[in-house]
């Protein structure tokens, strides 16, 4: 059965909320804010992502005659409700932070700004494509500041939690800097570069080294890249250089661009490699690493001055290996004109519609933030933008070429400290005077209530 994410990929309970709206009347508008609570210790900074599908989901929300027929066979949804269903559509706004942009905890990324029942049926699936998109690219931002500017691919489909999320995952990863993605449909769906090698299995089912590496270098177009580490990475570097002497003396238009090494010592197998590599005359046969790589594998291999052009990252990148969830919320903010603010321990918010302000130094790089009310004003450059109004799309829609260059100006735009791998001290954002004072009124009129 084909899976197509619709208006049921939601929880139970925003239907069932939904009714009881419906059935009391409840149709005033409602502020929601999407935001995370706190950064995960290994987390210094966050990177927005997944904005496009979320718009994209709350254009076309909206439920089809056999959505509508499985709620009725339930036995808990009335007939009355499910007409309303039937003709139901996003007709709200929405503010969100540009694709790419780093952000921090209690710092909204998106706002709904919607009839209380149309913004309550957005949230689970927004929260599911932007809390996964925002915690790959976060990750493989991580990966780019490691890697100094060396050539990364997302090698993650295999380990990948299903299709949509390799898809997704190759999607964030270029957002955030990766170069390429091993993924085919993500480079038809989304443009990006494609980049692959191939398998020990291609070189296992030849009799030898030598001539599998010159049946799949004869067999494809331009340069190609050799696995060497299926048996002795230094006696495969060999045949390489043999290989590619012979290719350019036949002038066959076939040749070797790069080698990759999959496994045990990489940093010490490059220098070994490129050595042998530079010794047969073959200095631009660049050097791809892979194997288990993370942001700190990466940073520990360039740290130790091994000869790579390349990284390719996979299971730890597309699942997020250290942190596989975000504490990511969608609250509500503001109803019916009125201030709203959850008091649960732990979980408390910040009450009314609020935007980002952030402030630079003379170098353009960011200083501190402020949350304010959205009508405040003040210093500062506001994060969130105007991105959908009566539930259609407005302004210019960023390509995913144009996020990822803004995402790399955000980048360069860190603080030094943030753009360590290392634990230490956090990025400075305060809540505005107004909005705690808004907290306070609320407070002292809840224990009156």
């Amino acid at each position: 059965m084909s899976v197509v994410p619709g208006a049921l990929f939601t929880d139970l309970y925003q239907l069932t909320m939904a009714q009881a709206y419906h059935q009391l009347g409840m149709g005033e508008t409602a502020v929601f804010e999407l935001f995370v609570r706190r950064l995960p210790p290994q987390r210094r900074f966050l990177v927005v992502a997944g904005i496009e599908q979320a718009l994209e989901f709350a254009a076309g929300l909206g439920f089809t005659g056999a959505d509508l027929d499985y709620l009725a066979g339930l036995g808990r949804f009335s007939r009355g409700f499910l007409d309303h269903l039937a003709a139901l559509r996003f007709s709200g706004s929405i503010h969100a932070m540009p694709e790419g942009t780093p952000f921090f905890a209690d710092e909204p990324i998106v706002r709904v700004t919607a009839p209380i029942l149309e913004a309550q049926l957005l949230e689970s699936r927004l929260m599911n494509i932007v809390h996964f998109q925002t915690l790959v690219a976060s990750k493989a931002a991580r990966c780019v500041l490691a890697a100094g500017g060396r050539y990364l691919v997302d090698f993650g489909l295999r380990r990948a939690h299903e299709a949509s999320a390799a898809l997704f995952a190759a999607r964030a990863a270029y957002l955030a800097g990766f170069d390429a993605t091993a993924t085919v449909e993500a480079g038809r769906r989304f443009g990006i570069p494609l980049s692959g090698t191939l398998a020990h299995s291609f070189i296992e089912a030849h009799a030898s080294e030598a001539e599998a590496f010159r049946c799949f270098a004869c067999s494809q177009p331009g340069a190609t890249t050799l696995l060497i580490d299926t048996y002795d990475c230094r006696r495969a570097a060999r045949r390489v250089v043999e290989l590619a002497q012979e290719l350019k003396r036949l002038g066959s238009g076939h040749g070797i661009g790069s080698v990759r090494i999959d496994s045990g010592d990489l940093a010490a197998q490059a220098r070994e490699v490129r050595a042998i590599l530079d010794a047969g005359g073959c200095p631009e046969i660049r050097i791809v690493l892979s194997g288990g790589l993370d942001e700190r594998a990466i940073e520990s291999v360039v740290a130790r001055g091994a000869p790579v052009d390349a990284f390719g990252v996979g299971t730890a990148l597309d699942v997020s290996a250290d942190v596989p969830a975000l504490d990511m919320a969608y609250k509500l903010q503001e109803y019916a004109g009125l201030p709203r603010r959850k008091r649960s321990p732990g979980k408390e918010t910040w009450p009314g519609a609020k935007q980002v302000f952030r402030e630079y130094d003379a170098d353009g790089r960011y200083t501190a933030d402020e949350v304010r009310r959205h009508e405040e004003g003040g210093r500062g450059e506001p994060l969130l933008n105007e991105v959908m109004s009566a539930g259609v799309r407005v302004g210019p829609q960023p390509t995913l070429a144009t996020a990822r260059e803004h995402c790399r100006r955000q980048l360069a735009a860190l603080p030094a400290a943030l753009r360590s791998l290392e634990d230490g001290g956090g990025y400075p954002v305060s809540i505005s005077a107004q909005v705690r004072a808004e907290a306070a009124r609320l407070d002292e009129s809840l224990l009156k209530a």
